[in-house]
């Protein structure tokens, strides 16, 4: 990319940079890490010139103020093209990943999760202090128009791609009451508006924050909602209320709120942020058919599922609506799909990071086996594939035309291959199998990926995959 490679030559006055691009999820921006002997910097390419500006506008800003965000180094002419401070690989969901797929996360994990959550005053209450807030984009604040483009996002999204019948007209009455109730009450803080584990970023071990440019003027429950009921994290009640208690003691410091007023009005918050979520995960998923945001849908409607207990009598006729979402077939969460109805066999296999631990087995059988694969020649040793994991291709190339990684594989082959026809011999139900490296981002991921692969195509049983670490899964 040529106008970044210029951007940080003119910043770092050396020349012919390593551009190595990484990859992004839910937008379309373009991420590069741009690499010299003595720097490394983040390049993006917006399409979006006013989201650029506000952005580096909000990032300046928040500088000033001392907030952990990304330094802005440079911009094109244009306002195409920014240089910013690389602040590693690792985000708040990779860092709490293992956490969430045994259900419990460790006192470190925790520990990162105050340290995040305890921040999120700073920024709302110090962030907003001298703000000019007709920088943001592509509003102001968070008024009744904001909550209409979301409220329609869902509708248009994912609701109407269910083919679940409704009445727009009862629909949009409940849609007018909601509109009422988030507007109750006005602050003066500064509404982040995607805040969550993946805008987080772990540097120098504290969380720094990213993804800002769709901020504005807005009440302080929408980011609370946000991050505490983040459909991939699956935060405990427990956990939940925990770090909630974080939040509300660290912002008493700027106001005083009353607990029983706040958790109220949390709940709306709660419900229409995940109305808005499904609405970005039905576009980015169904429609662009990204298989992160198809494997969050779920998650995502497992929480709507649990807020609709308690109830929502002020909108009867979208709670009724929701009622019917949660419960279409094609959306349930389920441990494995069996396709041999002889077998009742269900195999997990997982790829994992050593630092991180060796997966808890949830079926209580004690756990399977666990295969090292960290004798096998490391693709993340090499610049160019540090920020692609084993299912890209480059890493895929350079594993198998290496070898080591075959011939692992076809000795796990044979004996994953005689241990699963003596447990379906034996009526067994449950078999686990677990491949971990350093990172669990490359050998593990491969291994991981072909071996479930392999099972599912040979022996017809029902086999979920989790890549652990990358916060994966998938269904054979």
């Amino acid at each position: 990319m040529n106008e970044l490679i210029l951007l940080f030559e003119n910043y770092t006055c050396e020349k012919n940079p390593q551009c190595i691009q990484l990859k992004g999820e839910g937008s379309n921006r373009q991420y590069f890490r741009l690499l010299s002997p003595s720097h490394s910097l983040i390049g993006v390419k917006g399409e979006d010139k006013a989201e650029n500006a506000t952005f580096i506008a909000l990032a300046r800003h928040f500088e000033k103020k001392g907030l952990p965000t990304p330094k802005v180094f440079s911009m094109s002419e244009d306002g195409m093209y920014y240089i910013q401070e690389d602040l590693g690989d690792v985000s708040l969901l990779q860092y709490i990943q293992g956490g969430i797929s045994s259900s419990s996360v460790n006192e470190q994990e925790k520990e990162m999760l105050i340290k995040t959550i305890s921040l999120l005053p700073k920024i709302q209450f110090e962030g907003a202090d001298g703000l000019d807030f007709s920088i943001c984009y592509p509003q102001a604040e968070f008024d009744k128009r904001t909550i209409f483009w979301d409220l329609n996002y869902f509708k248009y999204s994912f609701l109407k791609a269910t083919g679940i019948v409704f009445s727009e007209l009862e629909l949009e009455k409940d849609f007018e009451r909601m509109s009422e109730m988030l507007l109750q009450t006005d602050t003066q803080t500064f509404l982040y508006r995607d805040f969550q584990s993946r805008n987080v970023m772990i540097h120098n071990n504290e969380p720094h924050f990213i993804d800002f440019q769709g901020g504005r003027k807005g009440p302080i429950f929408y980011d609370v909602a946000s991050f505490l009921w983040q459909s991939k994290a699956r935060f405990s009640a427990e956990l939940r209320e925990e770090l909630l208690q974080v939040y509300l003691q660290s912002v008493r410091k700027y106001i005083d709120i009353e607990e029983a007023f706040f958790k109220n009005k949390l709940q709306q918050f709660v419900l229409f942020r995940t109305l808005q979520v499904l609405g970005a995960y039905g576009f980015r998923g169904l429609f662009e058919r990204k298989a992160y945001f198809l494997e969050s849908i779920p998650y995502a409607l497992q929480n709507l599922s649990v807020l609709l207990e308690k109830g929502f009598p002020e909108y009867p006729y979208l709670s009724e609506i929701l009622r019917q979402l949660t419960q279409l077939p094609v959306f349930k969460k389920k441990e494995a799909v069996v396709s041999n109805p002889v077998s009742p066999l269900k195999i997990r296999v997982y790829s994992f990071s050593y630092k991180k631990g060796i997966p808890a087995d949830e079926s209580g059988n004690g756990g399977g086996y666990v295969f090292d694969c960290r004798a096998i020649h490391n693709p993340g040793k090499y610049q160019e594939y540090k920020a692609l994991t084993g299912l890209d291709e480059p890493v895929i190339r350079f594993l198998e035309q290496d070898g080591e990684i075959l011939s692992f594989l076809d000795n796990v082959y044979k004996l994953a291959d005689s241990h699963i026809k003596r447990y379906m011999e034996r009526g067994f139900s449950d078999l686990m199998f677990s491949f971990g490296c350093t990172g669990g981002q490359h050998r593990s991921v491969y291994s991981a990926q072909r071996t479930a692969e392999h099972i599912a195509r040979k022996f017809g049983v029902g086999v979920q995959l989790i890549h652990r670490e990358q916060g994966l899964e998938h269904l054979f």
